[in-house]
């Protein structure tokens, strides 16, 4: 196990969510929503590393405290642009296997992304 898949189950058990799945997203309707563009996530996510990493780079070498918000903005946007890829992703395939078998899936599935979408909002 990596050491990302135990931070995962980690996250996911202090939230009171089911730990990692194996890449089965809503019972055995096959892997995640976002995993036919795994590849195309991880380069973004890279790219909001050295954004990130750009920062301390920035704050290291005193950098004018403006232009190190405005890097800070561009961060935030693009992890905003992310998650909101992610719960698109998690809408059409997650919610809409859901909606297939209906009833108590269907509302826990609407109440996961619910409160995602909450949880969005408030940052």
């Amino acid at each position: 196990m990596t050491s990302i898949e135990t931070h995962d189950q980690t996250t996911a058990a202090a939230a009171g969510e089911a730990a990692d799945d194996g890449g089965q997203c809503c019972d055995n309707h096959g892997p995640h929503g976002y995993s036919a563009r795994k590849a195309e996530h991880l380069k973004r996510l890279r790219r909001i590393e050295g954004q990130v990493r750009g920062l301390q780079r920035m704050v290291d070498e005193d950098v004018y405290c403006i232009d190190v918000l405005t890097q800070v903005s561009a961060g935030t946007k693009a992890l905003q642009a992310f998650a909101l890829s992610l719960l698109e992703e998690h809408l059409r395939h997650c919610v809409a296997a859901a909606a297939e078998e209906g009833g108590a899936e269907l509302e826990a599935k609407v109440a996961e992304a619910t409160a995602a979408i909450s949880r969005l909002l408030r940052t």
